[in-house]
């Protein structure tokens, strides 16, 4: 879960149950506009381990990728010219 600018970290606490489940206090599910059924993505990385929805992971990935490509060019049609002209070779 990431903070607002200007939030502070808070903590709370849960218990896991004889399955391994645990409960996410109402305030998280709030916060992350979860609803039952809702699924969720657990992040196991060298910082810990985070708590995302698979919007928020994908919102992230777009961002970091987007980084990636010129301003301007578009992926898509690029992606297209390739297999133009790889149809285009056989």
């Amino acid at each position: 879960m990431h903070l607002l600018e200007g939030e502070s970290e808070r903590v709370f606490r849960s218990k896991l149950d004889s399955s391994g489940r645990i409960v996410l206090p109402r305030e998280v599910r709030e916060r992350m506009s979860l609803k039952f059924g809702d699924g969720v993505l657990l992040i196991d990385d060298a910082e810990g381990v985070r708590l995302e929805t698979p919007e928020q992971s994908l919102r992230e990935a777009q961002a970091y990728f987007s980084k990636l490509v010129e301003p301007g060019v578009s992926v898509v049609d690029e992606l297209l010219r390739e297999r133009r002209e790889e149809a285009a070779r056989e």
